[in-house]
């Protein structure tokens, strides 16, 4: 049995997420059986976009060697007071896409934007791809949004993972890109 009970981190982060105005869709857990291997996937969004078009998805992969590095690491330590070190870390990935856009942002001042949104906390990487229905078509930009938490297994085991400003942060980026979606969708435009 594993010293830390991922399956219920996760089950209390989706709970934590509701508390912040998220509302959770789905759950998916993959287990790869060769090299044992794990990835959690969940998606919500925030509870006054239900009808969309934001789509958010929380992913967390777990590498059994850092599992065993850490349960190592605990057994190891002298006084079972003693907390273990926050070198072992699991990333914890939300991903936002949008449906294609007709007209789509400028990714320099989107970047600059939510940078001052997300703050230093949680870094956004922002990226576009423009795809081509037919070779006749204009493009249609559809736009992705990452933001990379490094989450220390050490919290995660004495129940100190905190995720609370990363949630609010996280809300605060889906009403910013919420709030300029129809115009980038171009809906209501004559």
């Amino acid at each position: 049995m594993a010293i830390i009970d991922i399956a219920g981190f996760i089950t209390d982060l989706k709970d934590h997420a509701t508390h912040h105005g998220f509302h959770v869709h789905d759950e998916r857990h993959f287990v790869e059986t060769y090299s044992m291997r794990q990835a959690f996937e969940v998606d919500l969004h925030p509870e006054h976009a239900c009808g969309g078009p934001l789509d958010l998805h929380l992913s967390l992969e777990i590498d059994p060697r850092m599992m065993l590095a850490f349960e190592d690491e605990v057994y190891a330590l002298p006084d079972p007071g003693e907390s273990p070190s926050e070198d072992l870390r699991f990333p914890l990935l939300f991903t936002w896409s949008l449906p294609p856009l007709v007209n789509g942002p400028d990714l320099l001042v989107l970047a600059t934007e939510l940078a001052g949104v997300g703050g230093p906390d949680l870094p956004l990487d922002i990226s576009a791809v423009d795809g081509f229905a037919a070779v006749t078509d204009a493009p249609e930009r559809s736009l992705n949004v990452v933001a990379r938490v490094e989450l220390p297994l050490a919290r995660i085991y004495l129940g100190e993972d905190d995720l609370c400003d990363v949630l609010d942060r996280c809300h605060a980026v889906s009403d910013y890109l919420l709030d300029r979606a129809a115009m980038w969708l171009g809906e209501g435009l004559a």
